[in-house]
């Protein structure tokens, strides 16, 4: 078992364990080195190589690299020590299968939405940082839940080691991943003691929550047969880049630990722990960050079973829809994927599309206002586009304020560019379980005779952690190749929409206007318009442009306010 342990850690550390050995062959009468301990302590590898004489390990690495980091507050090459990472790798694999395991009184289950938060006293009694103290003024968010999804283990793990595969998974969550060095590709298919350094950016839909940039190694570990675990956790490559690597945010080990049940199904158990800076968020929004609903555990587990549900549906022979072939609805509901995710990307100010933020002083402060040029992308109109979003409170619940966005009988009530005449769905495509989940074409009704040839491409769905309502004008002609089944890639839209935040129940007097602290029957609204405001992309963006698309966004949350018999609503003064 020694010479096992020996040469594992030769391994897995990357060097010799008798180099730094006073005995280079020492007998089991003088114990184990500290740095074998740690690794048969963390990994357990005599319980998880199923009783073969491999060794389950496999990284294969030298002592150090360098690595460009892609940031611009990053773009200096920064040098940095794997076998460091490795040990904080199993550290916060050890933490991530203890959290997952353990019940109360380190988790405590809320009373009416049943969502597990950590007990921070017992957390400390429990565990001991090792990346450091908790920064200044940084509040704690931990959450936990478990579910079924329909999908094999194997499945999801290749999602979440693919970095653009789990962007796409979570579009409203990650506006932007990528992996910036793999230390270890794991053990084949398996990705077994897979371990690889990753950046990302966090978002919530609303322009008054900032993008979290986090940058983080993400290990995989396959613990049996049909058991995987994926742990995250931040890192701080040097001392010097301290300050900038924690800006707003630090995640704390956070995972999932998934077990295949069946040929079908999976049990997930997602554990979601961070610090962030609370005084960067707006006040709307920090009760909806400090509850979880944010970026907690609920949000992954609901946006994963929505996700692969959708999945399944496009893979299906089968899709549910009306007049058009399997080809045809395959391909529409790859166009409304792109359509949500350039949305998302347009709300959270990510730097995939390199907005700039404009100041414009007749513009609220909780209005952001960006722009942008398009010179070449063929799916979108070429030119300067200008984004405006904000969020604001509504004493409404998330289920009547969808049910009345998404009906397009009802759109003429708050769409200032539909002319007021009323809409009608040409037709939709299911995209899983649930009323208005769906893709679907809407089309103006003829006025005086004259039919129009632009349409509206919109996608919904709602969920326990939010909702979408996210819409574009298409042009009939395109949608026509779209719906026989040819390429969506170079239908060019700009979307606008609308994500719905649930309300969350406060302690204390209400920040917000026009609900009581008794009740969480409210939610948050958040509008957004990106707007093609002039077709020369080497045009001079002028402030009559700006005010008018800031005058749409605001007359657009005046009219749903009317039309749903709500007064004195906004966000907060």
């Amino acid at each position: 078992e020694l010479n096992r342990a020996r040469a594992l850690t030769d391994k897995f550390l990357g060097r010799h364990l008798s180099s730094s050995s006073a005995n280079p062959s020492p007998s089991p009468s003088h114990g184990l080195n500290s740095n074998v301990e740690v690794v048969v302590r963390r990994t357990g590898f005599c319980g998880l190589n199923n009783g073969s004489t491999s060794l389950p390990m496999g990284f294969e690495f030298g002592h150090g690299a360098t690595i460009p980091l892609m940031n611009p507050s990053f773009a200096y090459e920064m040098p940095y020590d794997k076998s460091a990472l490795v040990d904080v790798a199993l550290a916060a694999m050890d933490e991530l299968i203890k959290m997952a395991q353990m019940g109360n009184p380190l988790w405590i289950k809320g009373f009416g939405d049943g969502m597990e938060t950590l007990n921070l006293e017992e957390y400390k009694r429990t565990f001991s940082s090792f990346i450091g103290m908790k920064p200044s003024g940084f509040t704690t968010e931990a959450t936990r839940e478990t579910a079924m999804v329909p999908l094999r283990g194997l499945a999801l793990v290749d999602t979440l080691m693919d970095a653009n595969r789990w962007a796409e998974m979570f579009p409203c969550m990650i506006s932007r991943a990528v992996t910036i060095d793999v230390l270890s590709s794991g053990k084949g298919v398996t990705r077994d003691n897979a371990l690889q350094l990753m950046e990302a950016e966090f978002q919530v839909l609303s322009p008054l929550v900032p993008i979290r940039q986090i940058q983080f190694i993400r290990f995989c570990k396959q613990h049996s047969d049909s058991v995987w675990a994926i742990v995250d956790v931040s890192i701080n490559l040097s001392n010097a880049a301290n300050a900038l690597m924690f800006a707003n945010c630090r995640r704390l080990p956070s995972g999932c630990v998934i077990q295949d049940m069946d040929s079908k199904y999976s049990k997930v158990t997602w554990v979601e722990h961070s610090e962030y800076d609370e005084s960067t968020v707006h006040h709307l929004l920090r009760p909806l960050l400090s509850s979880g609903f944010g970026f907690g555990a609920q949000r992954w587990i609901a946006t994963l079973r929505r996700q692969y549900s959708s999945l399944a549906q496009l893979m299906s022979p089968d899709i549910h829809g009306e007049d058009i072939n399997t080809v045809g609805k395959k391909s529409m509901l790859k166009l409304a994927q792109r359509m949500a995710y350039n949305f998302s990307a347009g709300i959270g100010a990510s730097s995939v599309n390199k907005w700039d933020k404009l100041n414009v002083g007749n513009v609220g402060e909780d209005v952001r206002v960006m722009t942008r040029k398009n010179v070449n992308d063929p799916g979108e109109p070429l030119g300067i586009v200008l984004s405006a979003a904000t969020s604001v409170w509504m004493p409404i619940t998330q289920q009547t304020l969808f049910g009345f966005l998404r009906n397009e009988r009802m759109r003429n009530q708050w769409d200032i560019l539909s002319s007021g005449r009323p809409m009608q769905a040409m037709f939709s495509v299911a995209k899983g379980p649930g009323q208005g989940n769906c893709v679907s074409i809407l089309r103006g009704a003829a006025v005086n005779g004259s039919d129009t040839n632009m349409l509206i491409l919109q996608e919904t769905w709602s969920d326990a952690c939010g909702a979408l309502i996210v819409y574009a004008p298409v042009d009939a002609s395109s949608i026509r190749v779209v719906m026989n089944g040819g390429d969506s890639s170079h239908v060019a839209l700009l979307p606008s929409g609308f994500a719905i935040l649930p309300g969350v129940q406060t302690d204390g007097p209400s920040m917000q206007p026009d609900i009581d602290e008794n009740t969480s029957d409210g939610c948050i609204l958040t509008v957004g318009f990106q707007i093609l405001v002039n077709s020369v992309p080497t045009a001079k963006l002028t402030v009559e442009s700006v005010e008018t698309v800031n005058h749409l966004l605001t007359c657009t949350v005046e009219k749903i306010k009317a039309a749903l018999s709500v007064t004195q609503l906004g966000s907060v003064e």
